[in-house]
């Protein structure tokens, strides 16, 4: 049979159980808790929370290393983003954007029929493998004043399997970079 006595044991127990994961939670939001990290023979201290939720950046690769172990089938897909403003086609129309056969080692601004900004005019030169990879990464960066409303690709892998694939969009395509 219960009596008061044992409600009242029941009540301090429940009380004291939610005053510990209470304070225990307020605590860590207050406070994180720090995980020791040796590396080297060093300790560090890192939040626990940060440790968790860090992403490593991925070391980003030479841009010859990363068209040597690039696909052109994913850049192929990749470049399925692009054909609303482009052609691949030899011969092909341009759009919004210029044709983009045969682009590797083609002069920067010069496509026939196509009108290019005055940006992209001026700066002169070739389509080579780190200009294609700069103006991928984000084209209002590399070159402001650009027609290109593209964002740009964040992925390096994802960036040279494009441009090999527009390598191989070529009937002599230019040599890889070494």
């Amino acid at each position: 049979m219960w009596s008061m006595k044992t409600n009242n044991i029941i009540g301090a127990i429940l009380v004291a159980a939610w005053l510990i994961v209470g304070s225990n939670y307020i605590g860590n939001s207050l406070i994180p808790p720090v995980k020791i990290i040796q590396t080297n023979n060093q300790e560090s201290s890192v939040p626990v929370e940060s440790a968790k939720n860090k992403k490593v950046p991925e070391p980003v690769l030479p841009l010859p290393i990363r068209l040597a172990s690039a696909n052109p089938d994913k850049g192929k897909k990749i470049a399925k983003k692009c054909v609303a403003c482009h052609s691949f086609d030899n011969g092909g129309k341009n759009k919004v954007g210029p044709n983009l056969y045969n682009i590797i080692g083609r002069n920067k601004g010069q496509s026939i029929g196509y009108n290019y900004s005055s940006a992209l005019k001026k700066v002169g030169g070739t389509w080579d493998f780190s200009s294609m990879e700069g103006f991928l990464k984000k084209p209002k960066s590399y070159l402001p004043g650009t027609k290109m409303s593209f964002a740009g690709l964040k992925k390096p892998t994802d960036r040279a399997a494009i441009i090999l694939y527009l390598r191989n969009l070529s009937e002599n395509p230019v040599e890889l970079p070494k």
